[in-house]
């Protein structure tokens, strides 16, 4: 015998308990008589005891029926109200979202806008995991994730939102002190801080207009685990760093940073809004996604990072 109660027995021998007949349970309920007959019988047979007196005109619950009875109603009727609730949450945007989502990107870009988010679904609300370690959204119990990849991750359902381009980049003072370096193996004279939370291991890949490609292991006194470590080293003029665009913006727009060798371009990735599944997602998750496509698929730091990039190799 199984041991999970039979749910469905007790929900049909309640119906029946209520409508005082196997006919009017069916209707109720939307079965055939035979669906509820046996359903009741099993329950019978799993119990060891009669439920109902039957006869040609008459149906009657017994003293073991009686006492039954009571309990299986309200087993239906929270099972009932528990749908209901779960109905309601899946179809309003309601309830917590746990997100991560990387903390650079997290800080700069997503806090910002969540006042928005907050006034448009006040029923919502987000824990917020800020780590640029690479989370299990199944394992760890997240709803979705931000991702910053050249590839989404294959055994996820992921929404591209928009581009995401890094940058070499260096003060202008560091440049004027140790010249600007015009190919990548330039690079080997420079220290380059590396970035410690790479898919593989930290290599810059550099592809010139012509295919010609070229890989550089970044090799300096500071390697870190978050990018915003590297700012005041580069900013400070004691090196060379890599960059994404939504960070390197407001620095190269405002004259602190400028971009190096941006006749090569490094491998493009892309900011996806992350989900464990695409079936059945809750109307708060599809609600912060469709605001974060809205808010993040024409960012201002890529027009900015543009703009300053089209003029930036004298």
């Amino acid at each position: 015998m199984s041991k999970l109660p039979d749910f469905e027995g007790l929900a049909m021998f309640a119906t029946v308990a209520e409508e005082r007949s196997f006919a009017g349970a069916a209707r109720a309920l939307g079965v055939s008589v035979a669906t509820v007959s046996r359903a009741v019988g099993r329950l019978e047979e799993r119990l060891g005891a009669r439920l109902f007196n039957r006869t040609s005109r008459r149906l009657a619950l017994t003293g073991f029926g009686h006492t039954l009875a009571e309990r299986a109603a309200r087993i239906l009727e929270e099972a009932e109200a528990a749908e209901s609730a779960a109905r309601e949450l899946s179809s309003r945007p309601r309830g917590l979202i746990r997100l991560a989502v990387p903390m650079s990107f997290g800080l700069r870009r997503v806090a910002p806008i969540l006042p928005d988010f907050f006034r448009l679904y006040p029923e919502v609300s987000i824990d917020l995991h800020l780590s640029d370690a690479l989370v299990d959204l199944v394992g760890d119990g997240f709803d979705a994730a931000l991702r910053i990849a050249v590839l989404p991750d294959s055994s996820l359902v992921a929404r591209r939102l928009c581009p995401v381009a890094p940058l070499i980049v260096a003060s202008p003072a560091y440049l004027a002190e140790h010249g600007r370096p015009r190919h990548p193996r330039d690079l080997a004279a420079h220290h380059c801080l590396g970035y410690a939370y790479r898919a593989r291991r930290d290599v810059w890949r550099f592809t010139d207009g012509a295919g010609e490609e070229e890989e550089v292991t970044p090799a300096g006194p500071l390697r870190v685990t978050n990018a915003d470590a590297l700012l005041p080293m580069v900013l400070a003029g004691m090196a060379i760093a890599e960059l994404p665009d939504f960070m390197a913006a407001e620095h190269l727009a405002e004259g602190r940073l400028t971009a190096v060798l941006t006749d090569w371009s490094l491998p493009r990735g892309g900011l996806y809004f992350v989900t464990p599944s695409a079936r059945a997602r809750p109307a708060k998750v599809a609600a912060l996604a469709d605001f974060l496509a809205e808010r993040l698929s024409e960012p201002a730091w890529q027009r900015s990072a543009g703009a300053v990039m089209q003029g930036e190799e004298p």
